[in-house]
Protein backbone atom coordinates (compact mmCIF):
# COMPACT_ATOMS: atom_id res chain seq x y z
CA UNK A 1 0.00 0.00 0.00
CA UNK A 2 1.15 3.56 -0.92
CA UNK A 3 1.99 5.35 2.77
CA UNK A 4 2.23 8.54 0.76
CA UNK A 5 -1.79 9.52 0.21
CA UNK A 6 -2.16 8.98 4.19
CA UNK A 7 0.55 11.10 5.28
CA UNK A 8 -0.42 13.80 2.22
CA UNK A 9 -4.39 13.49 3.74
CA UNK A 10 -2.68 14.18 6.89
CA UNK A 11 -0.60 16.93 5.92
CA UNK A 12 -3.89 18.68 4.10
CA UNK A 13 -6.34 18.21 7.17
CA UNK A 14 -3.37 19.93 9.49
CA UNK A 15 -2.38 22.97 7.41
CA UNK A 16 -5.61 24.84 7.78
CA UNK A 17 -5.58 24.22 11.73
CA UNK A 18 -1.62 25.53 11.65
CA UNK A 19 -2.64 28.19 8.92
CA UNK A 20 -5.47 30.05 11.40
CA UNK A 21 -3.12 29.74 14.46
CA UNK A 22 -0.92 32.15 12.37
CA UNK A 23 -3.86 34.13 11.52
CA UNK A 24 -4.65 34.67 15.30
CA UNK A 25 -1.09 35.37 16.07
CA UNK A 26 -0.87 37.42 13.42
CA UNK A 27 -4.43 39.59 14.28
CA UNK A 28 -2.70 39.79 17.71
CA UNK A 29 0.41 41.31 16.94
CA UNK A 30 -1.37 43.77 14.59
CA UNK A 31 -3.75 44.96 18.07
CA UNK A 32 -0.78 45.20 19.90
CA UNK A 33 0.72 47.51 17.45
CA UNK A 34 -2.73 49.92 17.14
CA UNK A 35 -2.08 49.63 20.72
CA UNK A 36 1.07 50.49 21.23
CA UNK A 37 0.81 53.34 18.32
CA UNK A 38 -2.23 54.94 20.16
CA UNK A 39 -0.07 55.10 22.93
CA UNK A 40 2.79 57.14 21.41
CA UNK A 41 0.70 59.33 19.56
CA UNK A 42 -1.54 59.92 22.94
CA UNK A 43 -5.12 58.97 21.73
CA UNK A 44 -5.13 56.31 24.10
CA UNK A 45 -4.55 56.65 27.61
CA UNK A 46 -2.13 55.25 29.79
CA UNK A 47 -5.52 53.80 31.85
CA UNK A 48 -7.11 52.89 28.21
CA UNK A 49 -3.86 50.77 27.40
CA UNK A 50 -3.68 48.86 30.48
CA UNK A 51 -7.07 47.52 30.03
CA UNK A 52 -6.58 46.79 26.05
CA UNK A 53 -3.00 45.23 26.74
CA UNK A 54 -5.20 43.07 29.56
CA UNK A 55 -8.11 42.18 26.85
CA UNK A 56 -5.27 40.85 24.65
CA UNK A 57 -3.61 39.01 27.55
CA UNK A 58 -7.17 37.43 28.15
CA UNK A 59 -7.30 36.17 24.53
CA UNK A 60 -3.36 35.18 24.31
CA UNK A 61 -4.24 32.54 27.65
CA UNK A 62 -7.52 31.59 26.22
CA UNK A 63 -5.70 30.59 22.90
CA UNK A 64 -3.35 28.91 25.07
CA UNK A 65 -5.56 26.97 26.33
CA UNK A 66 -7.58 26.28 23.34
CA UNK A 67 -4.49 24.45 21.63
CA UNK A 68 -3.23 22.48 24.97
CA UNK A 69 -4.84 19.41 23.23
CA UNK A 70 -2.56 20.24 20.03
CA UNK A 71 -5.13 21.31 17.65
CA UNK A 72 -8.14 24.12 17.26
CA UNK A 73 -11.50 23.73 16.59
CA UNK A 74 -13.59 25.19 14.00
CA UNK A 75 -15.67 26.04 17.32
CA UNK A 76 -12.39 27.37 18.83
CA UNK A 77 -11.03 29.59 16.33
CA UNK A 78 -14.64 31.25 15.90
CA UNK A 79 -14.39 31.82 19.77
CA UNK A 80 -11.21 33.56 18.95
CA UNK A 81 -12.42 35.04 15.96
CA UNK A 82 -15.28 36.83 17.70
CA UNK A 83 -12.96 37.62 20.96
CA UNK A 84 -10.37 39.66 18.33
CA UNK A 85 -12.97 41.34 16.78
CA UNK A 86 -14.47 42.75 20.34
CA UNK A 87 -10.77 43.61 20.76
CA UNK A 88 -10.77 45.51 18.00
CA UNK A 89 -13.88 47.78 18.69
CA UNK A 90 -12.57 47.93 22.12
CA UNK A 91 -9.17 49.93 20.69
CA UNK A 92 -11.31 51.94 18.03
CA UNK A 93 -13.69 53.41 20.53
CA UNK A 94 -10.74 53.85 23.30
CA UNK A 95 -8.98 55.98 20.40
CA UNK A 96 -11.58 57.72 19.20
CA UNK A 97 -13.22 58.31 22.47
CA UNK A 98 -11.72 62.26 22.91
CA UNK A 99 -9.46 61.37 25.83
CA UNK A 100 -6.04 62.04 25.24
CA UNK A 101 -2.83 62.23 27.03
CA UNK A 102 -1.67 66.04 26.59
CA UNK A 103 0.89 66.38 24.43
CA UNK A 104 3.07 68.88 26.86
CA UNK A 105 3.01 66.31 29.28
CA UNK A 106 5.31 62.87 28.77
CA UNK A 107 4.33 59.44 28.31
CA UNK A 108 4.06 57.49 31.48
CA UNK A 109 3.67 53.71 31.88
CA UNK A 110 4.46 51.11 29.25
Amino acid sequence: MNRTVPLALLLSLAAPAMASADVIDDRLDRQAERIERGRETGSITWTEGIKLRAEQNRIARTKAALEADGNLSRADRAKLAEMQRTASQSIRSESRDGWHRLFGLPRFGK
